[in-house]
């Protein structure tokens, strides 16, 4: 069920399914990056390409965020490459300190659909799908979905459900 949530742009609510529950991603580096390592974290799954300006106009408030957040993790999937070396240079030039996943449409399915570059899916620190966003996304945009979704006292019910959840705002 997609549900629509404002902040001052639209993330949209959606019970992504089970099969990112799951997903196994490795690296750059090497190393393999799972959502349960996750666990206590909002984890941001960033579907981008090197050919793509919004795509390359958000990084910056991603690394922003990965960088100044211990409560957040970011992980880039760079898609429609030819060359794995032209997208370490975007990722050396944008000085970007996430991990970043060469993918394909194998990896994307993990995650869900991919139409447009950018997307972004966000989890939340129970490891439950959050939103995603098709284009570009802002860190304030981010920030202020992450502290309406999370429960407080004041703006969450008792029973850990944000206020406002599945409402429009």
């Amino acid at each position: 069920m997609l549900r629509l949530f404002a902040v001052s742009s639209l993330l949209l609510l959606l019970s992504f399914g089970a099969q990112a529950q799951g997903f196994t991603f490795t690296d750059t580096s090497g190393k393999k990056l799972t959502l349960s390592a996750y666990k206590g974290k909002w984890v941001l799954i960033n579907f981008w390409a090197t050919w793509c300006p919004p795509c390359l106009k958000e990084i910056p408030d991603l690394v922003s965020l990965y960088e100044s957040r211990r409560d957040v993790v970011v992980i880039g999937i760079a898609m429609d490459y030819r060359d794995p070396k032209t997208v370490m240079k975007f990722v050396k030039s944008l000085s970007i300190s996430y991990p970043i996943v060469l993918g394909d449409r194998r990896v994307a399915t993990q995650i869900g659909p991919v139409s447009m570059l950018p997307t972004t899916y966000l989890f939340d620190p129970h490891g439950q799908p959050a939103a995603y966003k098709v284009g570009l996304v802002s860190r304030a945009d981010l920030e202020d979905f992450m502290r309406e979704y999370s429960p407080s006292p004041r703006n969450g019910r008792p029973d850990g459900t944000p206020q406002g959840k599945g409402k429009q705002k």
